[in-house]
């Protein structure tokens, strides 16, 4: 079977969102294991004006309406619009995935209109943890583990003392809070490593800490997956003092390396912390201090050894599976949509 006979034969879904690059990224959940009738696209304007598209899936709908200035706003802030168009005209099945409840950096009044008008014409929403209250008709498929993606990566000799924080770093990952925490811990033997690509200003606040502080050291860039596993594996503890946590994919990388995480206390944390062994998601409340990093040090010290944590329902080849069936429910209703508006369903 030809690409474009499989095609006319399959559900085609674009992916709102760029192709897999090589990276661990979620995408890679979604596509690597998703049904053989399922065809992927990817955002661009030759995706959006071929003719067929069945359904477009959403991951952060706010990232395609920011730029780096005004006139990148504005010309996003269009190109949304009209998507937003396209997809209403041609009957678009949608669907998202609630990867957060709300955008972690705020954005305009106009951006959170735009928003609230995808979520409005959702047919399916996706929760990726047991607390997630969709704002309509959803179905729940765990984030998915790292394990397998890992497996072939050399891990790294245990650093005693070391914490590290990886991923981006942005302003509500509390990065400076804990280099604050982490300076006052030398006399303790701690020691902060700080791994991902910032802002200009964490860039420079970061920079600041390593001069002044012996014990904190930095990446300051995006990272391959064979330097993340040797960064993580490094560390007895992985720190990610979000101001607010609703999901994290660090998190999930972390655990699939076998190392235990520090993290604030929230609804979707303790449920983790349940699933995967209360040994391996350290929890605080109140903002993180001293003293809780070194209690959640020496609990890693005790689960560490010959354990890991319980990850055996989120295997990516289920993951792929539930996409795969989400997507047929979403085209379904979005079909049954339709026929009931033009009066060929009968009521039940």
């Amino acid at each position: 079977m030809t690409p474009r006979q499989k095609e006319r034969t399959s559900i085609v879904v674009l992916e709102a969102t760029r192709p897999p690059d090589g990276t661990t990224r979620y995408i890679d959940q979604v596509v690597t294991f998703a049904d053989s009738d399922i065809v992927f696209k990817y955002l661009s304007l030759r995706t959006l004006l071929s003719r067929r598209l069945d359904v477009v899936h959403f991951h952060w709908p706010e990232v395609l309406l920011r730029g780096s200035n005004f006139a990148v706003r504005t010309l996003r802030l269009g190109a949304f619009v009209a998507l937003i168009v396209l997809l209403r005209i041609r009957r678009v099945a949608v669907v998202r995935t609630l990867h957060n409840l709300k955008p972690h950096e705020q954005g305009s009044r106009i951006e959170a209109r735009l928003l609230s008008v995808l979520d409005g014409m959702t047919t399916l929403f996706v929760t990726i943890n047991s607390v997630t209250v969709a704002p309509g008709a959803s179905v729940h498929i765990p984030h998915g583990h790292y394990r397998d993606r890992f497996a072939g990566f050399q891990r790294a000799e245990v650093v005693p003392g070391r914490v590290v924080h990886a991923g981006l770093v942005r302003p509500y990952k509390g990065i400076e809070g804990l280099v604050e925490v982490a300076a006052g811990l030398a006399p303790e033997g701690v020691e902060l490593r700080i791994v991902g690509k910032p802002t200009a200003e964490l860039r420079r606040v970061i920079g600041e800490a390593v001069a002044a502080h012996s014990n904190i050291s930095a990446r300051l860039e995006f990272v391959s997956d064979a330097d993340l596993v040797s960064e993580i594996t490094s560390a007895e503890l992985v720190c990610l003092p979000y101001s607010e946590m609703h999901n994290s994919g660090m998190v999930l990388v972390a655990l699939s390396l076998d190392r235990p995480v520090l993290v604030p206390e929230t609804g979707t944390t303790n449920a983790l912390a349940r699933e995967v062994g209360e040994g391996w998601v350290n929890r605080f409340a109140d903002g993180l201090t001293e003293q809780a990093l070194l209690d959640a040090l020496r609990q890693a010290r005790l689960t560490l050894p010959d354990s890991h944590p319980n990850l055996q329902n989120r295997d990516w080849q289920a993951v792929g599976r539930m996409y795969s069936s989400a997507f047929r429910r979403a085209l379904a209703a979005r079909r049954g949509r339709r026929l009931a508006q033009n009066g060929e369903l009968g009521c039940q």
